[in-house]
This record gives C-alpha cells, sequence and structure tokens, in this order.
C-alpha cells in the first residue's frame, strides 16, 4: 500500500515539476550558463550583423543641446544612414510627443528632412515606450507622418519574474495582446518573420558601437567611404549606450568595451534580437509533452533500488547526459528543459532511497529487538550488516553445541515464591550469558533453569570448540562466585551441569513465518543435550565428546571417561572437567 502511494507521488512529481513553471527560475539560470558556455567555446556566426551606433558620455559632451533638442542631430544621423545604404534603421530613443519650434525654430523640419530621407533610402521604424501607467506615449504627429504607416514598435523587453531578459515575444499587452515591438518590426520591414523564442545568445561576437558624433563627423565631411564601409546592406540601430540609461540584465554581457557586465544597454538587446530574426529566428521550446514524458520516465527509477552510490553515480550520469544534449540542442537553436527531468530523477532516486532506508532502519530495529536477547554483540552486528539473514530455512555447518542445567534447582524452587523463582533465574543469567555472548556464543533457548547456545553459527568462529570449553570454564567460574555471595546471605550454593559436542549440524531458522526462532538441530545436539544429564552421573560439571577435545590445543585439566553409553545414541568417548581447586562431585 505505501509503495503504491509513494509511486503516486514521484508519477504527479514528475508532472508538477514539468507542467508548473515553479523550476523556470532554476531552468533559466541553466540555459545561461549555457549560453555563456556556447559564447566561450562555440560562437555561432550571424547571417547578417546588426550595426549599433551609440550615444555615449562622449557624444554628450560633443553636443552642447539637451537630448530632447537633438532633432537636428537625429535628422543627420539619418541622412547618415541613408548616405552609408543601411539596409533598416531603428531608433531606439523615444522621438518627442510635441514640437520644440518654439523653443528653437526649425528644429522639427530638420527631424522630418532626416525622417523623410531615411525613410526613402531603407525601411525606418521608431520606438514607442509606455509611460507609467502603462500606455503607450504618443510621438508627435509630423514625425509619425513622415515616418509612414508601420513605422513605429514598442521597445519595452520582456523579463522573466527573476528580472533578466532571455526570451522575445510580441505578447506585451495586459491583457496578452500582441504589439509591434522595435525589433520585430524591423525584421518585418525587411519581410522576414518576427517569431517569438529564446533570445539565441550564443550567437554573434560581443558588440563594439560607433559614437553618434563619429557617424555626424563622417556626414559633415562628406566621409561617405566611411558610412558606406560602416553602413552597408546592413540593420543600423541607435540607443543609449550610457553606463547608468536603459540598462537590462541579461544571460551574457552583449557589450565588448564591458566584458563582465550582464547589465546590458538596451540598444543591444534589440540589436541581439534582430540578429537572430535576420539569422534564422529566436531559439524554439522543444514541444510542451516532449519534457512531462522524459521527466516520467526518469520517474521509472523509483521502482529501481541500487545501492546508495549507485544511485548517486547513475543521478551524476543523468546530469552529465542531460546537460550534453541540452547544450548540443541549444547549438542548434532549440531549448530542451532539463531541471525537471533532473529534478524528477533525483527526487525518485533520492526518495526511494529514504524509503529503503527507513524499511532497513525499522527491519533492524525489529532484528534487534528479537535477537538483542540471545545474541551476542558482534552477532548482532552481524545481522545489522545483512550477513546474517533471519529468514525461515538452515544450512549445515560445524558447530559446537551447549547445554547447561542448575543442579538440584527443583528442590531449591520449592521453597522460593513465583517472584522469588524468576528473580533468581533472571539474576543467574543475567550473569552467565554475557559470558557466553562474550566468547562469540549465541543463546538459542531457555528452558526453565537451562539453556542451549551454539558456538559457530550464526556467526563462524575460528575455533568454535575452544571458544565454547573458554565460555563453559567461565561460567563454573562465575557460579563459584555466586556460591560466595549465597553463603555471605545465607542462602544454599548452586552447581551447574554443562555438556558440549561438536559436529555438522543444520542452522538456521525454525518455525512459521509469524513465529519461529534461530537453532540448531541434528545429532549434534541430541549428543550435547545427553551430554549435559551425563555430569550428574559422572561428577564433573563440565563434560565434553571427544569431538569437542580433539578440536582443543591442549587438553589440560581434561579427564578422560571412557567411552559411555548415550541415550538412543551409541556409546561415544567423554571427558570431564572441573576447576583445579574444586574437587567437589556434582
Amino acid at each position: 500500500m505505501m509503495r503504491a502511494g509513494s509511486t503516486i507521488i514521484i508519477l504527479l512529481l514528475a508532472l508538477l515539476s514539468s507542467l508548473t513553471p515553479w523550476l523556470d527560475g532554476w531552468e533559466g539560470s541553466l540555459s545561461d550558463a549555457q549560453f555563456q558556455l556556447l559564447r566561450n567555446y562555440e560562437l555561432r556566426p550571424v547571417a547578417k550583423e546588426v550595426v549599433v551606433v551609440g550615444i555615449d558620455e562622449t557624444t554628450i559632451a560633443a553636443l552642447p543641446e539637451p537630448l530632447s533638442l537633438w532633432h537636428a542631430h537625429l535628422g543627420r544621423f539619418l541622412q547618415a544612414t541613408a548616405t552609408g545604404r543601411a539596409s533598416a534603421v531603428g531608433l531606439d530613443i523615444v522621438l518627442p510627443d510635441r514640437s520644440f519650434d518654439g523653443v528653437m525654430p526649425g528644429l522639427d523640419r530638420s527631424l522630418v528632412t532626416g525622417i523623410v530621407l531615411a525613410r526613402r533610402s531603407a525601411p525606418l521604424v521608431l520606438a514607442l515606450a509606455l509611460d507609467p501607467s502603462n500606455t503607450i506615449r504618443i510621438i508627435h504627429p509630423p514625425f509619425l507622418g513622415a515616418a509612414g504607416p508601420g513605422a513605429t514598435g514598442l521597445a519595452t523587453l520582456p523579463v522573466d519574474p527573476d528580472g533578466v531578459v532571455r526570451r522575445f515575444h510580441e505578447n506585451l499587452t495586459d491583457d496578452g495582446g500582441q504589439v509591434d515591438t522595435l525589433a520585430g518590426q524591423m525584421a518585418r520591414r525587411l519581410d522576414l518573420p518576427a517569431g517569438s523564442g529564446l533570445i539565441d545568445f550564443g550567437m554573434g561576437p560581443t558588440f563594439q558601437y560607433i559614437p553618434l558624433q563619429t557617424a555626424l563627423a563622417w556626414l559633415d565631411t562628406n566621409d561617405t567611404a566611411a558610412l558606406r564601409q560602416a553602413f552597408a546592406g546592413k540593420a543600423v540601430m541607435l540607443g543609449s549606450v550610457l553606463a547608468h540609461q536603459d540598462r537590462h540584465q541579461a544571460p551574457v554581457a552583449l557589450a565588448a568595451w564591458e566584458p563582465d557586465n550582464r547589465f546590458n544597454p538596451g540598444v543591444l538587446l534589440h540589436a541581439q534580437i534582430l540578429r537572430n530574426l535576420l539569422s534564422g529566428g529566436m531559439v524554439q521550446t522543444v514541444p510542451p509533452w516532449v519534457t512531462p514524458v522524459l521527466a516520467l520516465l526518469v520517474a521509472t527509477s523509483w521502482f529501481w533500488i541500487p545501492r546508495a552510490r549507485l544511485a548517486l553515480f547513475s543521478w551524476i550520469a543523468l546530469v552529465v547526459i542531460c546537460m550534453a544534449i541540452s547544450i548540443v540542442a541549444l547549438a542548434h537553436g532549440i531549448a530542451l528543459p532539463t531541471v525537471p527531468v533532473i529534478v524528477t530523477a533525483a527526487c525518485a532516486l533520492g526518495g526511494r532511497q529514504l524509503l529503503e532506508n527507513a524499511r532497513q532502519l525499522r527491519e533492524r530495529m525489529q532484528m534487534r529487538r528479537v535477537f538483542s536477547g540471545y545474541v551476542s554483540p558482534d552477532v548482532m552486528a552481524e545481522i545489522l550488516a545483512n550477513k546474517i539473514v533471519p529468514a525461515l530455512g538452515g544450512e549445515q555447518c560445524f558447530t559446537c553445541v551447549m547445554f547447561s542445567d542448575i543442579r538440584g534447582y527443583t528442590t531449591r524452587s520449592e521453597g522460593m515464591t513465583p517472584q522469588q523463582t524468576i528473580r533468581f533465574l533472571n539474576r543467574y543469567f543475567d550473569r552467565i550469558v554475557p559470558l557466553i555472548h562474550a566468547h562469540g556464543g549465541t543463546v538459542v533457548s531457555f528452558m526453565g533453569d537451562g539453556m542451549m547456545a551454539v558456538f559457530g553459527a550464526p556467526k563462524p568462529l575460528s575455533e568454535p570448540c575452544a571458544a565454547a570449553v573458554a565460555a563453559a570454564q567461565s561460567m563454573l567460574a562465575e557460579v563459584a562466585s555466586m556460591n560466595v555471595e549465597f553463603a555471605q546471605s545465607g542462602e544454599p550454593p548452586i552447581q551447574t551441569g554443562i555438556g558440549l559436542h561438536a559436529g555438522i549440524g543444520v542452522a538456521g531458522h525454525i518455525g512459521a513465518s509469524s513465529r519461529h526462532e534461530y537453532s540448531v538441530i541434528g545429532d549434534v545436539t541430541n549428543v550435547a543435550s545427553r551430554l549435559e544429564g551425563v555430569t550428574k552421573e559422572v561428577g564433573y560439571p563440565l563434560v565434553v565428546s571427544r569431538a569437542v577435545v580433539d578440536k582443543l590445543p591442549e587438553m589440560s585439566h581434561f579427564a578422560a571417561l571412557g567411552p559411555q553409553a548415550i541415550k538412543g545414541h551409541t556409546a561415544i568417548d567423554i571427558y570431564g572437567w572441573r576447576s583445579p581447586g574444586d574437587r567437589t562431585a556434582s
């Protein structure tokens, strides 16, 4: 149920990431970086260059009148473009909305004359601007009349939510209606479509500009050769290149004289748009269904459960592939949004890793609860590291099995209440079980006052018999220590019998899928159980089989007790051990 719900969530995320604008800012930043990369290493030439004539500080200093009274200078500039045989002319400065003849007689005539001369030579487009109320400002009618129909275009640039100019379109009214723009109208006047799309900033070198007073000087000195070398057959745009006027942030720096400044003069952005329109059009985004399909495709990685490092490597590889494909596509005029694909892949792979980690943590906590009561800390670590899997089934392995029992427990417990009996057993096992764990053993079951432990499974031991003998000897030493405490408190002592046998057994989880326990079954277990009972008869607290003794490095203090008949089994050689100072029969 949880997996199905998670699948639905990740698929919805894929659709949301590709169909909603919440990742547009990241996508824009990514395309900015890609355009800069293309400009640095794969700059594409333009089919038809656009010449920029700039109004700069030197021009302002050279022309004494205020800009609003530059009618004569603008008229002379338009004459210069006609003399230079420009293919089209655009003015990215807004002409006055009224006459200034009252201030300086003849101003209007000088500008009208220049407009007429330029218009007769090539298409001319005058810039329109918006006033504070978002209404288009009018231009003095004589200037519009001289320019003729279709000779105006809005100089407003579309701006993305992050304040960057990245795209071109003409749907600029408040209700999304279309208006003619400066660059779009210049393209149309040249019989080219003014499409929309991303501005191709990977096309054309950075712009140089011709200062306005330089163009005027060529006209004043009749330097026709210079004018034609600069303007002939090219679209010309006039605008401000002043440091703090009409600046717009773009993905790249377009001004050659300001190579690190992405706040470009508006005239350069209009010129870049016109470059695109004259050289095949804008960058077109893939059809809207492509990105959702790609996002849904990578969302299927949710069903893949690799290791964390492989998942991270796979995601990095996907990022590299997406970057390479999108850059190649951008170099060919196609925008392929990849951020939704990358984010979806990260959510799918990362989310699945988190889910699997949560599941594994839950399973580990469950395993710790199930196993911690009867396995040593080392074995617990093996289980949590998935080296020991607690599933039904078993496997053959060599183990040493231990059975232990408290002698005379029944008689002792007759004088105890049930609560005292439980406290006594818990006290005993709290002292004994850690000794088994300390030697790598696993306590698999408690049987009243007895218990069964295994050495060599589920965690393999290099010397399971030696570990079992060492644990048994430690247990007997601990019992002796407990008896000292019992004597001090006036309680009777206890004695313990321990039987050990080694051999091949089947180790695994036995029981139902809903309730099972780890154990070792086989002849090795049956004999070990019988040997624990033999301790009562032979007078040794620890009795082991020859199979155990043969695996020990030495037989110090072990007494050979000869063949012993085992119930339900052929007789086997057994050995007894008691601590050197203990000569009390069990």
